[in-house]
């Protein structure tokens, strides 16, 4: 007689926590971002890096940073300004591509992580 083997797939509960590895790898991600284009952020006072915020959205898996303030947008855009030694404009979109292989290695390792468990 033959014998049988049981194979119990749980690939929903596994789906669901590598989503939710994602997210927070995700989360991590975005305050990384934060921290790094603080750094740069055009600096007279400190209301604008204030401002900065992050938000992740874990359903559809999309991190935001953001920042706050009336003059936020024209501040980044606006490359005729001058800034401090070490301040630019286009403080966060540069900081994403400079640090975008730094974000992508806080997900995976959130994602490999929740794979050992």
């Amino acid at each position: 007689m033959a014998r049988g083997s049981r194979f119990v797939w749980h690939g929903k509960e596994v789906m669901q926590r590598l989503r939710a590895a994602a997210a927070d790898g995700l989360f991590d991600g975005a305050e990384h971002i934060l921290e790094e284009a603080n750094r740069t952020v055009p600096l007279d006072e400190g209301p604008l890096m204030q401002s900065g915020q992050t938000d992740v959205d874990r359903e559809r898996l999309e991190a935001t940073v953001s920042y706050d303030t009336p003059y936020a947008r024209r501040q980044h855009e606006e490359l005729s300004y001058r800034h401090a030694p070490g301040r630019r404009a286009k403080w966060l979109e540069l900081t994403v591509q400079e640090r975008e292989r730094a974000v992508q290695e806080y997900i995976a390792g959130k994602i490999r992580q929740a794979l050992k468990e």
